[in-house]
């Protein structure tokens, strides 16, 4: 059970809004592969990119204490200890296995996760036993027809599912993942990466079904065109101003997104020690599989 509220958040973590108390997160990269598809993700092994998804190695669990020891030193600013990445933070077990090492070792950092919650439902509990104060889902569509359009299939249980049936599994672990995490006092985040020409006039039917679920806050991530949808356009400023517009009658909505790496180390659009603290020097892209 989470013992920072969603207004002790708001105050001490930067997606909360906490960045205007000078909060610092670091983002542990420890999660390697990824369970879903995405037709905009290309997760990769680089030192130059400045997007979700990257990072410049990939840490196994019991590295982290040095790291955040050494982090905290730099940055004394830092409130957060967050796992986005690369892969899927439910998909193995390091994310979870890397919390229990935070919890013992650095009590006061508040513990946040990001999943695209295909195991979030049956993992739920091992999600509220280890102390996460904040748990990100990524939802970018509540309709398996325009999911489909957004991740071409899952890897559930074994099994490869493509197209619409895999959309179906996926909305509905989120939902009820969400469903059992929010009734444990864990603060919910939603994150939706928009396409306009795909999910552009389904936002709001999203921000009031996560609402609905328990959800407490909504990013909107403006799509960065690659992958399978290089083709389609990034969103202009009025899409995106458009569609928190019509998100926020439902819920909250932040609009201070930095679209951080998974080894992002610092405070938000103020400082960043990623280099000194992962020793940053590939400069060349080797490309994740979706495994």
């Amino acid at each position: 059970m989470s013992s920072n509220t969603y207004e002790d958040l708001q105050r001490s973590h930067p997606c909360f809004g906490g960045q205007k108390n000078n909060a610092g997160r670091i983002h542990l990269p420890v999660s390697p592969g990824c369970n879903i598809a995405c037709r905009f993700c290309d997760r990769t092994i680089n030192d130059v990119e400045e997007r979700p998804g990257v990072t410049s190695k990939v840490l196994k669990p019991e590295d982290c204490e040095e790291i955040l020891g050494k982090a905290l030193e730099i940055c004394p600013d830092i409130k957060v200890a967050g796992i986005a990445g690369p892969g899927d933070t439910l998909a193995s077990d390091y994310a979870l296995e890397t919390f229990k090492i935070v919890k013992e070792k650095f009590p006061e950092l508040i513990k946040c996760m990001s999943t695209n919650g295909l195991l979030l439902s049956e993992r739920a509990q091992e999600v509220i036993d280890v102390g996460i104060d904040s748990l990100t889902v990524t939802v970018n569509a509540v309709d398996p027809e325009i999911e489909s359009r957004l991740n071409a299939y899952i890897i559930y249980h074994g099994k490869k599912i493509e197209g619409v049936e895999g959309a179906k599994i996926l909305i509905k672990n989120q939902l009820d993942g969400i469903r059992k995490v929010a009734a444990a006092g864990i603060t919910i985040k939603v994150n939706t990466v928009l396409v306009p020409e795909i999910n552009g006039k389904h936002i709001e039917e999203i921000a009031k079904t996560v609402k609905e679920a328990g959800a407490k806050i909504y990013n909107i991530i403006p799509l960065i065109p690659q992958h399978e949808l290089k083709h389609c356009k990034a969103p202009v400023c009025a899409e995106i101003d458009a569609a928190r517009t019509a998100a926020s009658k439902y819920i909250d909505v932040f609009r201070h997104c930095q679209h951080c790496r998974a080894d992002a180390v610092g405070v938000p659009g103020k400082s960043e020690f990623g280099d000194q603290i992962y020793q940053r020097r590939l400069n060349v892209k080797e490309t994740f599989s979706h495994g």
